[in-house]
């Protein structure tokens, strides 16, 4: 986990990669892919975020999201560039259920234990919770080897260029908090959005973000 004021090179390069995936612009993506490289993130890394997108902007763009690495990954052993494979994920753990690992993760980042309660969408559909737990939490949110502020880095990008989707990601927001991020993190995460992706979405981002700190103890 990144503890130092600002993101490092790794973190800076999966904003626009992801941002590009959900906003659906390939040729825009496959020079944050070239510079995601070049920044050192590995193959598996890079394949992790864009495996985690189809979750937060669908399968069509996930999948177009990876047909675009791949070219880029031809492109570049043509070029002679071997870039590194990096770690695969470790096995699922064996002594908890897929609830169990999915009710994990996601209370870590949610920092409390989502229920059903009057009002809310887990009363209104419980279902969809179980969804979450069970498949985005426990199938692709808990794969290692990228870490869950990284993640969080990633999607927040993503619900920054879908836009229309402030709930989400004022709560995503929070989660990289939660996760481990810092205010400041936060923020270079949107100045880097601004000068890589759309500098108007940014600033709503960084908007949102006052709103969660103004809402977090301090």
């Amino acid at each position: 986990m990144n503890t130092t004021a600002s993101l490092n090179a790794t973190q800076r390069a999966i904003i626009p990669i992801a941002a590009w995936t959900a906003k659906g612009d390939l040729p825009a993506l496959s020079q944050a892919l070239n510079a995601g490289l070049d920044s050192g993130l590995t193959i598996n890394e890079i394949k992790e975020v864009l495996l985690q997108m189809y979750a937060y902007c669908g399968f069509p763009r996930s999948l177009n999201g990876i047909t675009t690495f791949m070219s880029v990954i031809k492109q570049r052993a043509e070029q002679g560039i071997n870039d590194p494979v990096g770690k695969a994920p470790s096995p699922a753990p064996q002594d908890k259920s897929r609830t169990e690992v999915g009710s994990d993760i996601q209370t870590l980042i949610a920092g409390r234990v989502l229920k059903a309660e009057k009002g809310n969408f887990i009363e209104f559909l419980p279902e969809i919770n179980q969804f979450l737990q069970e498949h985005l939490f426990a199938d692709v949110i808990a794969r290692d080897n990228l870490g869950l502020p990284d993640r969080e880095i990633a999607t927040i990008a993503a619900l920054t260029g879908l836009g229309g989707v402030e709930s989400q990601l004022k709560s995503h927001i929070g989660g990289g908090l939660n996760v481990g991020l810092t205010e400041q993190q936060v923020k270079d995460l949107f100045v880097v959005y601004g000068n890589t992706v759309v500098s108007h979405e940014a600033q709503r981002g960084m908007q949102l973000l006052d709103d969660v700190m103004a809402s977090r103890p301090r």
